[in-house]
């Protein structure tokens, strides 16, 4: 069993996500994080780039001669959610905090990486899972959160390239889109969806609500039909 995700982001309407260039008249940003507070959920979850927005001052790593077990491992406060997870295949994000917005850590990791980060983990108070030995297993990760850390929703808010291997997993249950007023069409930048290598995924639409500045919220539920079959 895995918590039910939601996914939310905000994009312009030819759906780039990359903010970089976009008129300083349209800020989304405050009903993007009302919209977050609002779905109510015990976790969200982003990759290391996104993540490392929150890190606190220059990376301090640890080195250390100990060994440490592949295994599920909690900081003293992480106790109960909601909880700020984080992708790191490899472990080469710093932190230097327990918290993010007042959320506990947890790192999603994979076998392969080194004692010395595990000793950082430790030493910031960020709690850690392992999901696969050098690729992460996404569908492992959610289902460690779940039985592990009570995480029974997840607002997922990753790049492009983590939102399609979430929907090619079969890992989305619903859609909340914030389309801002605005027309990208930059080539080569980030979108929604990007790699989603099992092709397109048919979508139930929820609702529909206008909001201040031209901005459009719409919410789609994620049918488990693949190109080709029935749903």
């Amino acid at each position: 069993m895995r918590p039910r995700v939601t996914l939310h982001m905000m994009s312009s309407i030819d759906g780039r996500i990359a903010t970089a260039g976009w008129p300083i008249s349209v800020d989304a940003g405050e009903a993007y994080e009302m919209l977050h507070r609002d779905l109510r959920s015990d976790a969200w979850l982003v990759g290391r780039t996104t993540m490392a927005a929150f890190a606190d001052g220059e990376a301090r790593p640890v080195v250390t001669d100990q060994s440490y077990p592949r295994q599920t491992w909690k900081a003293a406060g992480a106790g109960m959610a909601p909880y700020a997870i984080y992708l790191d295949r490899s472990g080469h994000l710093h932190l230097n905090r327990e918290r993010v917005n007042g959320d506990a850590l947890i790192a999603v990791l994979t076998t392969a990486v080194s004692d010395h980060y595990l000793a950082e983990l430790r030493r910031d108070g960020i709690s850690y899972i392992f999901a696969g030995e050098a690729d992460l297993d996404l569908s492992r990760a959610l289902h460690i959160l779940r039985t592990e850390f009570g995480i029974e929703t997840l607002l997922l808010e990753g790049g492009g390239a983590i939102n399609g291997a979430f929907l090619g997993g079969d890992l989305i249950d619903e859609v909340s889109l914030l389309i801002l007023p605005i027309a990208d069409g930059k080539p080569d930048v980030p979108t929604t969806f990007d790699d989603n290598l099992e092709g397109a995924r048919p979508l139930d639409f929820i609702s529909a609500e206008n909001l201040d500045g031209g901005i459009l919220h719409l919410r789609y539920r994620v049918l488990s039909g693949r190109p080709g079959t029935s749903t």
